[in-house]
């Protein structure tokens, strides 16, 4: 592979088969799990713009794919290493994942907090929207941020809200001052058996 080359990589974690897609050593997007493969490389090559070689990732690449099968077996990670490609990506919809980034494992922002923190109260829903968009789901943790009335809010991968609070509940995702995050969520408790 040329230095500007993308590829594309599946990777088996405790919440399904997700991937990544790469440009050189820059992290293009991350795909969740899908219902099989074949969508899930199809997707990652629509993000990647076509062409892809399956293979195996640069180191770069490869310590996120780490991170991210390490993330979602419990332990604590950091993506701040991620080299994205931002090109595309928009001025706000940077700010939002930057903010995101910054939410630790365990921890948790409100859409209306995030708006805060870029500048733009009153702008959750285009929060949401933004987070609803973001190409690169566990390394830009969307997962973390949650409705203003402590429920979880949407989530856009395959799965949806499920997948969410499957993410949330190996985070062992906690409010400060709360007993816990879904108390009220029967949903959480669902997801938490299974």
């Amino acid at each position: 592979m040329s230095d500007d080359s993308a590829g594309l990589m599946l990777f088996d974690t405790a919440i399904g088969r997700c991937g990544v897609a790469w440009r050189g050593a820059r992290l293009v997007a991350v795909q969740l799990p899908e219902a099989d493969d074949d969508i899930t490389r199809s997707r990652l090559r629509r993000k990647v713009g076509g062409e892809a070689d399956e293979g195996t990732p640069p180191p770069a690449i490869k310590r996120v794919v780490d991170d991210c099968i390490a993330l979602l077996d419990g332990e604590a990670r950091d993506f701040a290493h991620a080299d994205l490609e931002l090109e595309t990506v928009a001025a706000f919809n940077r700010q939002v994942y930057d903010v995101a980034l910054a939410i630790p494992p365990g921890g948790t922002l409100t859409y209306g907090e995030v708006a805060a923190r870029i500048g733009e109260p009153g702008a959750a829903r285009a929060v949401g929207k933004a987070l609803g968009e973001n190409p690169w789901p566990i390394v830009v943790p969307c997962h973390r941020v949650l409705a203003a009335d402590g429920k979880t809010g949407g989530f856009s991968a395959n799965g949806g809200v499920e997948t969410k609070l499957k993410m949330l509940s190996i985070e062992r995702v906690h409010k400060i001052g709360a007993p816990t995050l879904f108390d009220d969520d029967p949903a959480f408790d669902y997801a938490a058996r299974r």
